[in-house]
């Protein structure tokens, strides 16, 4: 039994090291761009006379810094061989994911918009495993963001239950072309702002509660009947998060995404790759505040001696540290053991301890945050110090990607036999 990281991967992290150096760090501090991570970081990014939405010179670092990582083959790193990628694999985008978040902000890593200089493609595997091909022959623009391609699943009356979603869809005819209408609305479309399409999700058969019959379409954001509501303002700013509504919107069958009355299928596709690469991010920083915790605490020494020598500080951490220690070992086995598996394989017999390391992981940050700006005080509670920031934004996970209620849930399914192998 070796609980070693291959070369290979340890070499691979040496590399984007070096890459952040050399192209991102530079980036980062130029044009006072670091306004957008310092203590300046949530005015920075946010335009809040327009809607709370990021500002444009925000998302255009974001997208320089994704060309400079395209360019140097890291961006498609887990992308399929014949979309540019190296066929990435679960294991080493956990590792990727905690070593970047373990560095704290930075242009390399910023998860408030899903941006790190080796990406996570959800649509990609979408299109791959179920576009036609005119649909594949997006992927290449959707990477470099000529597509942006978001999200309509969720509703403001039903969350975390899609199989009773209120959005519908009808076949109908108009200028003598078959299509289809939908109405509905939708909530955390992220990126509607931005985007040219909404892969959106309409029931087209079936009753309320059944999880066939819903079916995925790939609408035009500009669409006649398409209209965001108002884009709700949240616990860590900038928002991109809308409600958007579906009025008499027509498209044409070519806009069908994937098989008629399957389309949860799609909305699953990705989640357990999602979950453990966003435990793993969670991880790196809970890994992040505990370091900059014990380095302070040795560092401060109030009353003529370290703020480390007391035990009332040195116990929450040693609690934290351990959690840590053990969570990175359940994330890379997990992780490793998906590699193995089918994505059928993985629902069915290990959903239940990536939801572990998902809901753990999360509530670990969170901790681990609240602790850090205990241990630093007042300059831990303050914007110059970047802890309150990733509490707000590792707070969203402990909802978002299946709430901890819902992942806790899954693990219960599979110990009492509800669910999974010891289903009676």
């Amino acid at each position: 039994m070796d609980f070693s990281l291959p070369a290979d991967l340890v070499a691979y992290l040496g590399e984007l090291d070096r890459f952040i150096e050399r192209e991102i760090k530079p980036l980062e501090e130029a044009d006072d761009n670091i306004r957008f991570f310092d203590h300046r970081r949530e005015w920075a990014r946010t335009d809040f006379e327009n809607g709370g939405l990021p500002r444009h010179e925000w998302e255009a670092l974001l997208r320089n810094a994704k060309d400079l990582a395209d360019a140097a083959g890291h961006l498609r790193f887990p992308v399929p061989r014949q979309y540019g990628g190296r066929d990435g694999s679960n294991l080493w985008m956990a590792v990727i994911r905690e070593h970047f978040a373990a560095k704290g902000l930075g242009l390399h890593n910023d998860l408030q918009n899903e941006h790190s200089i080796v990406g996570n493609f959800p649509i990609v595997t979408m299109l791959d495993r179920y576009g036609r091909d005119d649909q594949k022959a997006m992927i290449d623009d959707s990477i470099r963001g000529k597509y942006r391609i978001t999200f309509g699943l969720t509703e403001p009356h039903h969350g975390s239950d899609a199989t009773h979603m209120e959005t519908r869809a009808v076949p109908a005819v108009r200028d003598n072309v078959k299509g289809w209408i939908i109405n509905g609305e939708k909530m955390w479309t992220t990126g509607m702002h931005v985007a040219t399409h909404c892969a959106l999700f309409a029931r087209t058969s079936g009753n309320d509660g059944d999880a066939r019959g819903i079916t995925c379409f790939l609408v035009p954001a500009r669409s006649h009947g398409v209209k965001v509501e108002e884009y709700m303002w949240t616990f860590n700013m900038p928002t991109d998060h809308p409600r958007v509504s579906f009025t008499d919107v027509f498209v044409p069958e070519d806009a069908q995404f994937g098989e008629v009355g399957r389309g949860l299928s799609l909305a699953q596709c990705f989640v357990h790759q999602n979950r453990i690469r966003q435990a793993a991010s969670s991880l790196g920083a809970a890994v992040y505040c505990i370091n900059e915790s014990v380095k302070y605490a040795r560092e401060r020494k109030p009353f003529g001696k370290a703020l480390a020598e007391n035990q009332a500080i040195q116990f929450p951490l040693v609690e934290l540290a351990t959690q840590a220690e053990m969570l990175r070992l359940l994330i890379r086995k997990t992780a490793w053991e998906m590699d193995q598996l089918t994505e059928e394989q993985i629902e069915r017999t290990l959903s239940d301890r990536v939801s572990m390391c998902n809901y753990w992981a999360n509530r670990l940050c969170c901790e681990s945050a609240d602790r850090a700006m205990q241990v630093h005080g007042g300059m831990g509670y303050s914007r110059h110090k970047p802890f309150e920031h990733i509490y707000r934004h590792h707070r969203r996970y402990r909802i978002t990607e299946g709430s901890e209620e819902i992942q806790m849930r899954k693990v219960a399914g599979f110990l009492f036999g509800y669910m999974g192998p010891g289903k009676h």
